[in-house]
């Protein structure tokens, strides 16, 4: 399928090669909705997201793992039936795998041998699974205080792990300056790694039998559930395969909650340390596409506190859910948008659930005892 790159900051189209990551200008790109899906364009033999391989761009030779078809699991949320996507079934254990596969496929098949990422841990593992079995040799830069666990994994993949001072930020800084010698697989910055986070609007959708949530409730540290969501409900109501986008309610933690000021129109909050490490994000490198696709859902955000994150922690694994912290934010969030009116009786409600509980052992101790 023929596709571009657009900055829609600009305006600005560019050539869809898949090596380039950013505009001339330095801001972000992105695919342009393509030709959404009918129920028959979906590849029922295909136990992957790559099922959705007809939604997808280019020409891409398919470098999976079995990412994607993961569980919607219905459980009972003070009264009400909530469907929680279990994205920690994906083969790293985390959701960031939908993107890796699609964006690895790309960069492989320009001929990519050599990349470099920057992660505060589970888009690292990620990009280091997927790098492996692409053969590619991939460098990972991870904040000093990201979770051993998640070092360890993305060593095991065959990644080299380096821990840069400072905070997550820091970590993107020193990848961008590096960006000049190798090929820069960021799933912040990378349009492709979008592609393959808007499989999740388009699993949904089969999950619920071919028709759009009412809400999908989601964390958000760089957002790119949310605009993986934009793009693929965007391209599914184009089509007229849904009648309406689902509102995209998107949770952050009030220690680092950028997206939830922005929205509001108000300054965040001073930063600090969050146990939801993998938001710990203060300047989203898409933050105005991130508030206008919420804002195009009729969405909203709330910022959630620490003793939050650790009760819903703790009410998920008394339901067999067993979410590291970051997810949980997510779930915490249930009883704000409920008083708000955003998650209402009777609708159907999806909160994506992002990663495994055994990706952050240490802080789960510290939470749960």
């Amino acid at each position: 399928m023929e596709y571009w790159y657009t900055d829609e900051r600009s305006g600005a189209r560019y050539p869809g090669d898949p090596r380039r990551w950013r505009g001339d200008d330095g801001a972000p790109l992105t695919v342009p909705p393509l030709a959404g899906l009918a129920p028959g364009d979906v590849d029922a033999g295909v136990r992957s997201l790559w099922r959705y391989r007809a939604a997808l761009p280019g020409d891409l030779r398919p470098v999976s793992l079995g990412e994607g078809c993961t569980p919607l699991v219905p459980r009972a949320w003070d009264g009400d039936e909530i469907g929680f996507k279990l994205e920690w079934f994906s083969p790293t254990g985390s959701f960031k795998d939908r993107g890796s596969s699609v964006m690895i496929s790309a960069l492989a098949g320009a001929g990519v041998r050599e990349l470099l990422e920057d992660s505060s841990g589970n888009g690292g593992s990620s990009v280091a699974a997927y790098s492996a079995a692409a053969g590619i040799a991939a460098t990972v830069l991870a904040p000093e205080g990201t979770s051993p666990a998640k070092v360890l994994q993305t060593r095991a993949y065959g990644a080299a792990v380096e821990l840069v001072p400072g905070t997550r930020d820091d970590t993107a800084a020193e990848a961008v300056r590096r960006s000049a010698r190798t090929t820069y697989a960021s799933h912040n910055w990378h349009p492709f790694f979008l592609q393959g986070t808007k499989t999740l609007a388009y699993e949904l959708w089969e999950d619920l039998g071919f028709r759009a949530p009412d809400a999908v409730v989601t964390v958000a540290g760089a957002g790119s559930i949310v605009l993986g969501c934009d793009l693929g409900f965007g391209e599914l109501l184009a089509a007229g395969s849904i009648a309406k986008r689902p509102r995209l309610l998107v949770a952050q933690p009030r220690n680092c909650s950028p997206l939830d000021a922005a929205f509001h129109g108000r300054q965040p909050p001073p930063f600090a340390p969050t146990v939801a490490e993998g938001t710990a994000i203060r300047r989203p490198v898409r933050l105005p596409e991130v508030v206008a696709a919420i804002r195009r859902s009729g969405g909203d955000t709330a910022a959630i506190t620490e003793d939050a994150i650790a009760a819903a922690a703790r009410r998920l694994a008394s339901l067999g859910l067993y979410a590291e912290p970051t997810s949980a934010t997510a779930a915490a969030a249930i009883d704000v948008f409920r008083a708000r009116g955003a998650i209402r009786p009777g609708e159907t409600t999806v909160v994506v659930l992002t990663g495994s509980g055994l990706k952050a052992a240490d802080k789960l101790r510290e939470l749960i005892g």
